[in-house]
This record gives C-alpha cells, structure tokens and sequence, in this order.
C-alpha cells in the first residue's frame, strides 16, 4: 500500500507543478475529443432524425444495426481506420495516420452511433402534434428537421455529453491510429498505458485522476441537462 501512497502524493505534485509532458497529454486529448464530438454532432442529428422522424422499408434494420454499433470495440474502429489510412489504403495520400485529425476520424466512428441513436429516440419521443402544427402552417423539410432537433435539444446535448464521455476514455483508436507519440498524439489513456507498463505509477495516477475529473464533469453536465429536460 505504501506504494499507492506515495504514488498520489507524485502525482499531485505533478498537476501542481504543472508537469509538461503530463499536460501535453491531457490538451491531445481534449482537442482530438472535442473535434471528434462536433463531427458527430454534425452528422449523428440529422441523421438521428430522419431514422426516429421517417418512416421507409429498411428503417428496423438500419435501427439495429446503429444498436449493435454502440457497443463496436475500440480496437476494432482502430483496425478498420488503420487500414484505411496506412500507406496501402486508399486513404493511404492523405497522410492522417499517426495524427490528431486520423484519431478524430476513428473517434467520430465511435460516438457517431451514439449520437444517431439517442437523436432518433429523442424525435420519436417528441409530441406527434409537432408535426402536424409544422406542416400545417407550411414549414419545409429543412425547417421541420430544425424545429424538431431545437425541441429535442436537451435530448441532444445528452447524446453529446454521453458521446464525449465514450471517445475521451477510449484507448484502442488513440493507440492503432495516432501511435502514442510524445508530444503529438499521445493521450491521457495511451499515457496512462505506456507510463504504468514502464512502471511510472505516480505518471499513471495523475493522468488517471485527471480523466476521473473529465468524466465527473461530463456527468455532472448530464446530470444538469437531464433536470433542465425535465422542467
């Protein structure tokens, strides 16, 4: 136990002193996670919408299958992304392996679903007066999609948040697709990875408890949006 001890009381010197190698972690991440939750956003709404909005053949199939991709593995996301953007991939030219905006892809991949998937519950639930009011008083599609989405917001907002809180602990994209290189592309997870493997505890702990803060706030965002709904 001694050993935990002391490794807290490194690791709280670490934050204080403002450690660089340990903070060039945590902004690799915020940055790559915060692109990689706008992307989702952009696409996941409109799309969210349209599955819990629309009403075609194929929509049941398409459902399950945004539900099965919530629980998709890292790893899996990182192979896939991997080998799309290694020298022999056809996205081989564009040189996003080993880079931030290479990871944010492959995390949009993961939150994506997420995104789709409580947009479309989110519409569903929305009073099926809404619709009718709408297209009474002559709105188009971009406007129905619009005044859907800004009365789902709160419902949003959570699919974001919780998107957010999946991408910033992933490991598996981060590791396949940005390398964990120093000062680069090396995040809070890979470090934490890396630094206990060498035996670096108190490294790992203070990373550790700066993504325990990351997920808190995420919560506690979650947890204010879900009271401001519910007003």
């Amino acid at each position: 136990m001694d050993y935990i001890l002391s490794g807290l009381i490194q690791a709280f010197e670490l934050l204080f002193q403002g450690n660089p190698e340990t903070y060039s972690a945590v902004k690799t991440t915020v940055f790559a996670s915060s692109l990689s939750v706008g992307a989702s956003m952009l696409i996941g709404a409109p799309l969210g919408f349209c599955l819990g909005y629309a009403r075609f053949p194929g929509a049941r199939p398409i459902r399950v299958v945004v539900d099965t991709m919530l629980s998709l593995p890292t790893v899996v996301i990182g192979l896939l992304c991997y080998a799309f953007m290694s020298h022999r991939g056809p996205l081989g030219d564009l040189g996003l392996l080993f880079t931030i905006p290479g990871m944010a892809i492959g995390q949009t991949i993961l939150g994506l679903p997420i995104v789709v998937a409580l947009t479309a519950s989110a519409v569903e639930n929305l009073d099926h007066r809404l619709k009718q009011t709408l297209l009474t008083l002559g709105a188009e599609p971009h406007q129905l999609l619009l005044t859907s989405l800004w009365e789902a917001r709160f419902a949003l907002a959570l699919a974001g948040a919780a998107a957010y809180g999946r991408i910033v602990s992933e490991v598996g994209i981060s590791m396949m697709i940005g390398g964990n290189i120093k000062w680069h592309t090396r995040t809070i997870t890979t470090a934490i990875a890396m630094e206990t493997g060498k035996g670096q505890f108190a490294v790992g702990i203070a990373l550790g408890l700066i993504l325990i803060t990351l997920a808190l706030l995420v919560n506690l965002a979650m947890s204010g949006l879900k009271r401001l709904s519910g007003q």
